[in-house]
């Protein structure tokens, strides 16, 4: 049967009307960006096999183009709405750390960095350059390593906080290896900065690690 054939009761787009986006499903939502089915499948089915296709959510929101397009039924105009609705929420999120203190702001910091980092399949070092009010001046990937390093410079964190003229910063890499436990390595990494930033009155607010599942402070 067609979705347009169905009770409105079930209908996920009338049911986002009725009860809000946060009572649908995982399915039901993509079903939404998906727009439309095909002659074989509703676009309930196909969200549902896209979703079965990757481990989870996550990695389907940020599914590579020739991966994504492998699911029967989904192509390319699928995918670039999908990212379009993925780096809609993404900017959302610069824009309430730019407009507000990071302090009132934890957990879009944290979401805002899980979206950048936790999906990439190497290593990524990433700064957030914050101003006297606390608020975002300017997010920025400064190394990239491998699948479990990357090779760090205190000294162009430096220089780049006062290119950017920052009063505090905030720390991020991610761990592709899914543990967010801090090394030895990213524990002397920390005090290094730490003492490096002091020299020039910048504050080290925190420093994250980041994976898919998890977040871990140092």
């Amino acid at each position: 049967m067609s979705i347009k054939n169905w009770p409105d009761s079930v209908k996920p787009r009338e049911r986002l009307l009725k009860n809000g986006a946060e009572q649908l499903s995982d399915a039901e939502l993509l079903a939404i960006v998906f727009g439309s089915g095909n002659c074989q499948q509703s676009v309930i089915e196909l969200a549902h096999a896209a979703l079965k296709t990757f481990n989870n959510l996550g990695d389907l929101l940020h599914a590579k183009h020739r991966e994504f397009c492998q699911i029967p039924g989904i192509g390319t105009a699928k995918f670039t709405t999908l990212k379009a609705a993925v780096e809609l929420y993404q900017r959302s999120l610069r824009t309430k750390l730019e407009e507000r203190s990071v302090f009132d702001n934890r957990q879009a910091t944290i979401d805002y960095l899980k979206g950048k980092l936790a999906h990439q399949e190497r290593e990524v070092f990433a700064v957030l350059f914050l101003d006297k009010q606390l608020c975002l001046i300017q997010y920025e990937e400064l190394f990239y390593g491998t699948i479990d390093a990357a090779v760090v410079h205190p000294r162009i964190v430096v220089q780049k906080s006062l290119e950017y003229n920052a009063t505090a910063i905030i720390l991020a890499h991610n761990h592709p290896s899914g543990n967010a436990l801090p090394s030895e390595a990213d524990i002397q990494l920390t005090h290094a900065l730490k003492k490096s930033l002091n020299l020039m009155d910048i504050q080290l607010l925190d420093h994250l690690i980041i994976t898919q599942t998890e977040t871990q402070y140092i």
